[in-house]
C-alpha cells in the first residue's frame, strides 16, 4: 500500500439519538470547521501529531456545544466528572486522567501524564493532586455549570464526547478522546474515553482512532482496538475496517455510538449505529469537511 506524506486529521463533536437543538446546528458545523482550519495549518506547517490532536480536543473542550471541558454534563449528585485520554502511535504512549472535577482541560493532563509519569492513568484525587504540581488550570465546580446552560444545552442527555485524530507530514499518527461521560452518570463511572483500546487508539502501524456514544459498549468490545486489528492484522483498509467494526458493535452489543479514524496511509473513516455523528475532517491536505452524520451508518435494535 502506497504512502502518502501528506498530513490528514479529523475530529469529532459527539454521537447521539437525539438531534441538537436547531439554533446550534450551525454553530456546530462552524466551530468543526475553524477547529479543523486551525489543526490543519499546524500540520502544514509541521507540527506534530500529537501536538495537533491535543491543541483541536483542548478547543473542543474549550467550546459549552459539546459534552466534554466547559461543556460537560453533570452527574447524578449534580457534579461534574471529566475523563480524558490522548496515544501516541509511533511509541503507544499513552496518558489519561478520569474521575477528575476541577481540570480545565482534562486532555492536558492526560497529555502530561502520558510524558511526565511511567503510569497511563491517574484518577481523582491523585489526577489532581499532580495536576496542582504541574502547572495544568483548574477551576471551579460552578466554570462547568455555566458551560453546561449555554446554547440551551441543560436538557440534552448527555453525548458530545468529542475527540481527534491526525496522521502528520512524517506518517506519525495520535489520537485524543475528552468527555464529560453519560448525563446523570452514577458518581465514580468510568467511561470508554480514557480507556486505550475501548474509546481511544493510536498506533502508526494500523490507525490512530478516537469513538464516542454509550461508553459500556466500546469497553466491552474493545472497539478502537479492534478497529486497529482489522487494519493491521486483517490487511483492511479504513472504510472496510470502519464498516465491519460498526457491524461487530451491533452484532455483539447493540452498540450505540461512532468513531473517526486515520489510517497509516493517511485515508480518514468514520461510521455510527447512532442517529447523528457531528465530525469533520481533512484527507490527505485536502478540503474541509463537516458533517452531522457519517457515510457508514449501521442500524441497531430499538429499546
Amino acid at each position: 500500500m502506497a504512502t502518502r506524506h501528506r498530513y490528514s486529521i479529523g475530529i469529532h463533536g459527539g454521537a447521539g439519538n437525539r438531534p441538537a437543538p436547531a439554533a446550534n446546528i450551525g454553530l456546530i458545523r462552524e466551530s468543526l470547521r475553524t477547529i479543523l482550519e486551525q489543526g490543519s495549518a499546524r500540520l502544514a506547517a509541521g507540527a506534530t501529531a500529537l501536538d495537533t490532536v491535543v491543541h483541536c480536543t483542548r478547543l473542543l473542550e474549550d467550546d459549552p456545544l459539546y459534552n466534554a471541558g466547559y461543556g460537560s454534563v453533570p452527574n447524578s449528585a449534580g457534579r461534574f466528572e471529566l475523563e480524558a485520554c490522548v496515544m501516541e502511535g509511533r511509541t503507544l504512549e499513552a496518558g489519561a486522567v478520569t474521575y477528575v472535577e476541577r481540570i480545565r482541560n482534562p486532555v492536558e493532563l492526560a497529555r502530561r501524564i502520558m510524558e511526565q509519569t511511567p503510569h497511563v492513568m491517574l484518577a481523582g484525587r491523585g489526577a489532581g493532586d499532580f495536576a496542582a504540581t504541574n502547572g495544568i488550570a483548574t477551576v471551579s465546580q460552578a466554570y462547568f455549570q455555566e458551560g453546561w446552560h449555554k446554547y440551551g444545552r441543560a436538557d440534552e442527555h448527555g453525548y458530545g464526547t468529542v475527540g481527534a485524530v491526525a496522521r502528520d507530514c512524517a506518517g506519525n499518527l495520535a489520537a485524543a478522546t475528552s468527555t464529560g461521560g453519560q448525563k446523570g452518570k452514577r458518581p465514580g463511572r468510568v467511561g470508554d474515553s480514557p480507556l486505550v483500546g475501548a474509546g481511544t487508539y493510536a498506533d502508526n502501524e494500523g490507525c490512530a482512532v478516537s469513538c464516542t456514544g454509550w461508553g459500556e459498549d466500546f469497553i466491552r468490545t474493545a472497539l478502537a482496538a479492534y478497529l486497529d486489528f482489522l487494519i493491521v492484522r486483517e490487511g483492511l483498509e479504513a472504510h472496510t475496517a470502519a464498516r465491519i467494526a460498526i457491524e461487530y458493535l451491533v452484532a455483539k452489543v447493540n452498540g450505540n455510538g461512532g468513531f473517526i479514524l486515520v489510517d497509516r496511509t493517511g485515508a480518514i473513516a468514520t461510521a455510527q449505529s447512532s442517529t447523528y455523528l457531528h465530525c469533520g475532517w481533512i484527507e490527505h491536505g485536502g478540503k474541509p469537511t463537516t458533517a452531522l452524520r457519517s457515510p457508514i451508518q449501521i442500524a441497531r435494535a430499538e429499546g
